[in-house]
C-alpha cells in the first residue's frame, strides 16, 4: 500500500513504533531554534576507565557533566584545535568516578550563521555546524556533539525546533509531533541502531510528503521528501522522486540484497550539497531542479546505503566505496542508454587523469574522499574502472556473486580492499592478489604503444605478429586490440607483462589495420590524438596564470571572483603583453576578457578565434569559455561584468568539457574538440 502524506495536513499526534528498543550507545536530546541560532543538547554516551576527553565546536560550552549519579568536575579547556573548514574545537576532559558506564553532558551555544555563498569546493573540505531559518546543517564531523569512544556506535535522537521547521538525522523515524497553534514546537525522535560512524543533522522549512510501501517480511518502507515550500509545489517533482527512490532501492536490493533499513529521504540543502547519509540524501535546492539527476545523482546516493554506509570503508587502507558505487550507478546507466554513453564515460574518466600534472597522480589505495580534481578523477574514475576491469576478467555472473557475498559477510561492519578482493576470489575461484595490489598501489597511468605490426601466411589463414611497448615501469596489463580489414574486424585480448611483449595471433583473413584499446576499457594513458584539452588541465594546474583585457572596474572584479573559485590553486596574475611567453613556458594561462578585447589580443599571437564553431548557435551567448588546441590557453569571454560573475560558480562543473558557452548562469552548451584513437597500420611480411 502506498499514500501520499503532507505534513502540514498531520494530525499532532505522537507516532511510535512498538517494540523494545534496545539502550542506544548515544542519546541526544537536542533543541535547536534556527532564527537564534541557539543550540542546546544533552548528551549520554558509554564511558570506561577514570578520564574521558571529547572535542565540541568553539561555539559550545559545557556547562554540566555527571556519571554514575554524581555531578563531576570538569577540566577546563585543555586544548584548542584549529581546522580550515569545520572552524576551531575546543578539547574538554572529566575525571570520572571509579565505575562509570554512561557520562551526561550538558552544553549549549550560538552556531555559526549558515554560510550560504559557499561553492561546491568549499562545502566538500568540510563545513562547521551552522544554523539559520533558511536552513541549518550540524555535519557529523563538526564536532556538534561528544564523539563515542567506540569507531561504530548506535544512537537515539530526539529534536525539537520552532513550529515552522523541520528536523532529522538519519535512522528511523520513531515518532513526531507536529505544531497544531502558533507556538507549539515541532519534535521528533530517530534511532539508528544498526551502528554508524558519524550523526549528521538537518533543519530547514521544509513541507514532508511520505509514501509509505510494503515489503514482504519487513516493516513497510518509509520514502520521504523534505522540501521547501517553493520547490515542493512544483507539479509531480516530489512525487517522481518518491517514486524513482522506490524504484532504486528495489534495484539494488535484488542485485545485492535486501535494502538495510525502514527508510529514505531526500532533504533540500541550501547550500550546494551532494550528500549520502544512511537513510537519506543531502542536496542542494537548484541541484534537486535539474530534471538530470532523478536519473543519476539519485540512484548513486541510495546504493551508498549498501557501500559506505550498510558497508564502512576501513579508512585505513583507502576508501573503495565511490569506486564501487560510481560503477553499480552513474556507470551502470550509461550502458543502458547505449553502448556509446557508457565508452564517453570511460573516455571522460581516462581523459581527467590524463589532465593531472603526473605528480598528482595519487595511489588508489590513498584515496579517502573527493576534496579537489585529483582526488575525484583516481577515487572515483579510477576506482569505477577497477571494477570493470575486474568484470571482464572474472565475468559477470562471479562479479554479482562477489557483491552479494561481500555485503552478506560485511554488512554493518568495517571492510577494506582486501575483503572485497577475497569475496571476488571466492566467487571467481582467481588468485586476485596481483590485480588488486598492482591498481591499488600503481601511481602511474600507463602507456602502450604499437612497436609493430606484421602478416604473414599461416595453416590457418594469416598470422600477425604484434609487438607492444609501455613505458617503465610496466604493468601486467591485459589490453583489447581490435583487428580490422574493411568491414571485417575481430577483438583480441593480449597480456603484457614487461616493457616488450611480442604475441602472433592466428586469423582468418588478411588484417589491414588495427587500435588499440577503442573503446577505453583499460586504465591507461590516452594517447595524444585521443586527448582533447578539456579544461580539468586548467583546474588543476600546478602553477596557474590568468591575465584579464578589457571591460571596467567592475569587470576586472568579476575576474577575480571567476580566477578564485575555478583553480584548485593559487592562481598568479600576469600582463597580457606577456602571453606569448608564458605560453611558450608551458604555464597554463586563462585570458578573460570581453569579445573585442580577447579577440583582438588572440590576433596580436596568431591564435586562432574558434567562438563561431562552438555549438549550433556560433557561440552566442552572455559568456564562452574555450580551451585553445593550440598550446595551453583558456579563454573565457564575457559581455559584461554581470554575464563573467554569473559563470564563476557553475564553471568549475564542466572541468571535462573543451567548450562552454553560458547564458547567465546556465551553460546552453557544452562539447569536445574532436578525437580519435589512433589506427595503425598492418604491414606485409613481404614489404
Amino acid at each position: 500500500m502506498k499514500r501520499f502524506l503532507l505534513a502540514g495536513v498531520l494530525l499532532p499526534v505522537l507516532l511510535l513504533t512498538t517494540g523494545v528498543v534496545a539502550a542506544p550507545a548515544v542519546d541526544l536530546a537536542v533543541t535547536l531554534d534556527p532564527g537564534t541560532r541557539r543550540l542546546e543538547v544533552v548528551a549520554e554516551l558509554p564511558v570506561a576507565g577514570r578520564s574521558f576527553a571529547f572535542e565540541l565546536h568553539e561555539s559550545l560550552t559545557v556547562s554540566q557533566a555527571t556519571a554514575a549519579g554524581r555531578v563531576i568536575g570538569l577540566a577546563d579547556t585543555v586544548g584548542r584545535r584549529g581546522d580550515e573548514s569545520r572552524g576551531p574545537t575546543r578539547l574538554w576532559r572529566v575525571v570520572l568516578p571509579a565505575g562509570s558506564e554512561r557520562l551526561r553532558i550538558a552544553y549549549a551555544g550560538t552556531l555559526p550563521a549558515t554560510e550560504l555563498h559557499r561553492d561546491h569546493r568549499q562545502v566538500l573540505r568540510g563545513l562547521p555546524p551552522m544554523a539559520a531559518p533558511e536552513g541549518s546543517f550540524l555535519p557529523a564531523g563538526s564536532a556538534w556533539y561528544p564523539q563515542p569512544p567506540a569507531a561504530l556506535f548506535a544512537y537515539r535522537v530526539r529534536l525539537s525546533l520552532p513550529g515552522e521547521q523541520r528536523a532529522l538525522v538519519a535512522g528511523r523515524l520513531l515518532g513526531e509531533r507536529l505544531p497544531t497553534r502558533a507556538g507549539d514546537r515541532y519534535e521528533a525522535e530517530f534511532e539508528f541502531p544498526q551502528g554508524t560512524d558519524g550523526i549528521d543533522l538537518m533543519a530547514g522549512p521544509w513541507r514532508v510528503r511520505e509514501r509509505l510501501v510494503a515489503r514482504a517480511r519487513a516493516p513497510a518502507l518509509r520514502l520521504r521528501t523534505y522540501f521547501p515550500a517553493e520547490l515542493d509545489a512544483e507539479p509531480g517533482l516530489a512525487e517522481d522522486y518518491l517514486a524513482d527512490s522506490e524504484r532504486y532501492i528495489a534495484r539494488y536490493s535484488s542485485l545485492i540484497g535486501a535494502y538495510p533499513y525502514d527508510a529514505f529521504s531526500i532533504v533540500a540543502s541550501p547550500l550546494p550539497t551532494g550528500f549520502g547519509m544512511p537513510t537519506l540524501t543531502y542536496l542542494g535546492v537548484d541541484v534537486l531542479r535539474l530534471p538530470f539527476i532523478r536519473a543519476t545523482s539519485l540512484g548513486h546516493e541510495i546504493l551508498h546505503n549498501w557501500w559506505g554506509n550498510g558497508v564502512h570503508a576501513d579508512a585505513r587502507s583507502g576508501n573503495w566505496s565511490e569506486g564501487l558505487t560510481t560503477f553499480l550507478a552513474d556507470y551502470a546507466y550509461s550502458e543502458e542508454r547505449s553502448a556509446a554513453a557508457a565508452r564517453e564515460m570511460r573516455l571522460a574518466w581516462l581523459r581527467d587523469a590524463a589532465a593531472l600534472p603526473a605528480s598528482e597522480q595519487p595511489a588508489l589505495r590513498d584515496f579517502r574522499s573527493r576534496r579537489h580534481g585529483a582526488e575525484a578523477a583516481v577515487g572515483y574514475g579510477k576506482g569505477a574502472m577497477l571494477f570493470l576491469m575486474l568484470r571482464d576478467r572474472i565475468g559477470e555472473a562471479a562479479f554479482r556473486e562477489g557483491l552479494r557475498d561481500f555485503w552478506q559477510a560485511q554488512r554493518f561492519r568495517r571492510a577494506d580492499w582486501d575483503d572485497l578482493r577475497r569475496a571476488f576470489e571466492r566467487s571467481s575461484g582467481h588468485d586476485l592478489r596481483p590485480f588488486f595490489a598492482q591498481w591499488l598501489n600503481s601511481r602511474q597511468l600507463p602507456e602502450v604503444a604499437v612497436v609493430d605490426a606484421v602478416v604473414s601466411r599461416s595453416a590457418v589463414g594469416h598470422r600477425l605478429r604484434l609487438t607492444l611497448r609501455q613505458a617503465n615501469p610496466p604493468l601486467a596489463l591485459r589490453v583489447p586490440v581490435d583487428i580490422a580489414a574493411g568491414e571485417r574486424r575481430v577483438l583480441r585480448w593480449v597480456e603484457l607483462d614487461g616493457a616488450r611483449t611480442t604475441v602472433d595471433l592466428d586469423l582468418d583473413f588478411r588484417p589491414r589495420q588495427l587500435r588499440l584499446d577503442p573503446d577505453a576499457r583499460i586504465w591507461r594513458r590516452l594517447d595524444v590524438a585521443e586527448q582533447p584539452p578539456i579544461l580539468r588541465r586548467w583546474l588543476g594546474a600546478l602553477k596557474p596564470r590568468w591575465a584579464v583585457v578589457g571591460g571596467d572596474a567592475e569587470f576586472r572584479k568579476a575576474a577575480e571572483v571567476v580566477v578564485s573559485r575555478f583553480f584548485e590553486r593559487p592562481a598568479t596574475p600576469f600582463a597580457v603583453s606577456d602571453l606569448k611567453s608564458v605560453l611558450a613556458d608551458d604555464g597554463m594561462a586563462m585570458l578573460i576578457g570581453t569579445p573585442t578585447a580577447v579577440d583582438a589580443s588572440l590576433a596580436a599571437f596568431g591564435l586562432p578565434k574558434p567562438s563561431e564553431s562552438l555549438g549550433k548557435n556560433g557561440g552566442r551567448g552572455s559568456a564562452r569559455v574555450w580551451t585553445s588546441e593550440r598550446g595551453p590557453l583558456l579563454a573565457v569571454v564575457a559581455d559584461d561584468a554581470a554575464a563573467l560573475r554569473a559563470l564563476a560558480r557553475p564553471l568549475p562543473h564542466y572541468g571535462g568539457q573543451s567548450w562552454v558557452v553560458f547564458e547567465g548562469g546556465r551553460a546552453v552548451e557544452r562539447g569536445l574538440w574532436p578525437a580519435q584513437a589512433p589506427v595503425v597500420g598492418v604491414r606485409s611480411d613481404e614489404e
